[in-house]
Formats: structure tokens, sequence, C-alpha cells
């Protein structure tokens, strides 16, 4: 009897252990891929005015998802982006960063931090989820980019990015896409 409690209890773990990889981390087969559409959706920005992505057909898009307001990654990736905005500009793209927080925090935080490109408010977190860009369990958004050419198609899908180079990364794509 003590054997096969210790045998259960070990197969008790090992589920628990694939189960939590499982949830801890993302599927990508839910991800919008490469090639894809980009899935259409309105949120309100930090002005508390809706945002339509398909509005934005002409242009490239900068699509990113980012976990919380104020916090030190955040701000490093949103102060990299807005440091390279005369860079976009000259390409014809627009950043819009997408997190849970409510539009009265992406105020604060744009104000904050002189930021001047679209911060949405995805407070339901529909459009987290529609893009596969949550972290499980604490329910912020994952640090996900989405590089959307003019016609609205996915072209480029950074995973997990790390804050320091990411812009820089975007536009390195963005120069590649364009020479195409």
């Amino acid at each position: 009897m003590r054997r096969m409690t210790g045998i259960a209890t070990v197969l008790m773990l090992l589920v628990v252990m694939l189960v939590g990889r499982r949830v801890l981390r993302a599927d990508d087969s839910k991800m919008p891929a490469v090639g894809q559409m980009a899935p259409d959706f309105t949120l309100n920005s930090q002005e508390d005015k809706p945002i339509t992505l398909s509005h934005y057909k002409g242009k490239w898009v900068v699509l990113y998802f980012y976990p919380k307001d104020m916090t030190s990654g955040c701000t490093i990736e949103a102060h990299n982006f807005q440091r390279d905005q005369a860079k976009y500009d000259a390409d014809k793209a627009v950043i819009i960063g997408v997190s849970v927080q409510d539009a009265d925090s992406h105020k604060k935080f744009c104000a904050k931090e002189g930021l001047n490109f679209k911060l949405l408010a995805d407070t339901d977190k529909k459009v987290s989820k529609l893009y596969d860009s949550t972290i499980p369990v604490i329910g912020l958004s994952a640090r996900n980019t989405f590089l959307i050419d003019p016609s609205g198609k996915i072209v480029k899908v950074w995973k997990g990015v790390s804050p320091d180079k990411h812009s820089e990364e975007v536009l390195a794509e963005l120069a590649k896409d364009e020479g195409k």
C-alpha cells in the first residue's frame, strides 16, 4: 500500500508539472500567424476615444502588447518607441500599444513619460486573448508584437520580447519588408 501511494504521488506530481507547464506557456496555435490578416478590433485610447485597427489600412502598424503601465520594462519599451517615433513616421508606420489597464491609467502613463502614440485599454482582455497575448493566471497582457503591413496582413510576430532593443528590431524588420 505504501509503495502504491509513492507511485501515485510521483504520477500526480508529473501530471501537475505537465499541466502547469501547458498553462504557463502560450498556445502558439491560437496566435495569429505571419501571412494571416490581423484580427480587427476596436478599443478606447488614452484619450478615451475608440480606435479601430482596420482604420489604419494603408499604413504599417506596430501592434505591441505590454503588461502594465508605469513598470520598468514597459516604460523602457515605450520610451524606445517614442525615441524612434520620427523613424516610424518616415516609414509610414503607426505604433499602437495594448494592455489591460484602463484609459485613465494610459493617460497618466503617457503624460508622465511624454508618449504621443496610442495606448489602448483592453480592460476585458478580449483583444489580448484574440492575439494570444495574455499571461495566464495573473491576467496581464504578454509582451508580444505584431508587425502588420498596409494591406492588414501580419508580416512578423515577436513573442516575449526584450524591451531594451525591441524598437530597433521592429525598425530593422520594417526596413527589410519595405525593401521587398
